[in-house]
């Protein structure tokens, strides 16, 4: 029997010695959690940058990491505040640090096979509702199901939690960011924010495979720069970042627009999706992913990386299969600008219409490496006043960042020459 108190060191190439208790060790070894060594980060981005093999499940321990780091750094510095505002004590302190632990460990639980790649074949939440109205489930939907179910026994029965009396609905309240949480939804900007331990650890850890340095910068400084804010929603408490330390805020932004114009938005990593998304239509039955309910959850954690590949080995997954197994995917013919103007928008519908029959595939890649208003991360001055501005208004290179939407089209390997003079022609005539 192994010693409830023992902690043990994993490594890590990210953060080094990633250090678990056996209450984690034991929600780590269950089979829902590792299901996640079979459910790559980055999809199929392999074929673009070689070194991108790494999974949901290192990333998993790398964002408890660093929840954990943004925790200690709020609860040092801002103790006396939560006391006041809150009414933790030392005990509320100890478990409150759990249940950022467990739900930074948890959050991506419920990922499909290829990650993101595949989310569009998540069933509809309502199919009663007009198509219009109609919201796909989301990841996150199946990791809190996985935590009220499958996860259950092991997170509420365990010996280290007879002092916390954590329950497995508070993490998944927590993870959707229900009001059911309480006091506790102060902890969802560590887990699920603008600065947020999951976005801290996927640009690196995501660079670093990549082997690009897009995704770098300062996040230990980041860490230490976290301010705590009263008044500024309607949560009481809110996260936010000093104003000497609001540069290493920017660093994070910055890294996100680089990471997804280069790395995720990649024309060739995007046509990978493309026959991933079509491939795996074939193989689901009715072609989506079951419920995240009863025997749909059942059914659905048994999808991962490797079933999908095991029957694109077998020649399954039609024409989009057989494309992935050869790499024969799409060509990109025509791309719009990062933020097209209308002009460019009336050049895209002449050079799809020009296209005709050759279009194979029309993606539009669109993200906003910030984002503005309600969820803009406060920046408390470093003068006496500690007067609170909105990162937007204090940084001109946040400001000035503008939204991607970029519109990429594609035809077959065989037709791109022909695609191309039909472009040409398109633009030559003043498109």
């Amino acid at each position: 029997m192994s010693d409830p108190h023992r902690l043990y060191e994993i490594r890590c190439p990210v953060h080094g010695f990633i250090q678990i208790n056996d209450w984690e060790r034991e929600i780590v070894e269950q089979p829902a959690f590792q299901r996640l060594r079979r459910i790559r980060q980055l999809a199929w981005t392999d074929q673009v940058y070689p070194g991108a093999m790494h999974t949901r499940f290192e990333h998993s321990l790398g964002v408890m990491h660093v929840a954990t780091r943004l925790y200690e750094s709020i609860e040092t510095r801002f103790k006396e505040m939560l006391r006041k505002e809150l009414g933790f004590d030392e005990a509320g302190f100890r478990r409150e640090k759990c249940l950022v632990r467990l739900t930074a460990l948890l959050h991506d639980v419920g990922h499909a096979p290829f990650s993101h790649a595949a989310e569009e074949l998540f069933p509809f939440q309502d199919e009663s509702l007009p198509e219009d109205k109609r919201k796909r489930f989301k990841h996150e939907h199946y990791s809190a199901s996985i935590i009220r179910t499958r996860l259950r026994d092991v997170i509420e029965n365990h010996v280290l939690n007879q002092n916390y009396h954590l329950r497995a609905d508070e993490i998944a309240n927590l993870l959707e960011g229900k009001p059911q949480a309480g006091r506790a939804l102060l902890w969802r900007d560590l887990i699920s924010g603008q600065m947020d331990a999951d976005r801290i650890d996927y640009l690196i850890r995501d660079s670093i495979h990549t082997g690009v340095d897009y995704g770098k910068f300062d996040w230990r400084r980041l860490v230490n720069s976290v301010e705590l804010i009263a008044g500024v929603d309607d949560r009481g408490l809110t996260m936010g970042v000093s104003e000497g330390g609001y540069h290493a805020a920017e660093g994070l932004i910055i890294a996100r627009y680089f990471m997804f114009t280069q790395v995720y938005f990649h024309k060739t990593r995007v046509a990978y999706d493309i026959h991933l998304k079509r491939a795996l239509a074939e193989l689901l039955p009715g072609g989506v992913f079951p419920k995240p309910e009863d025997t749909g959850l059942s059914d659905y954690l048994r999808w991962d990386d490797w079933r999908v590949l095991g029957a694109l080995a077998d020649g399954k997954g039609g024409d989009h299969g057989e494309r992935l197994a050869r790499r024969n995917h799409f060509r990109e013919v025509y791309h719009t600008p990062e933020s097209p103007t209308a002009d460019d928008v009336i050049t895209l519908g002449r050079v799809r219409e020009a296209l005709g029959d050759l279009l194979q595939a029309e993606e539009l890649s669109e993200t906003s490496a910030y984002k503005f208003g309600r969820p803009d991360i406060p920046v408390v001055s470093d003068n006496p006043d500690r007067a609170v501005n909105p990162l937007s208004t204090v940084s001109s290179v946040v400001r000035g960042l503008l939204p991607v939407g970029k519109v990429m089209l594609y035809c077959r390997k065989e037709d791109v020459q022909e695609a191309e003079k039909r472009t040409q022609d398109v633009k030559g005539g003043g498109g």
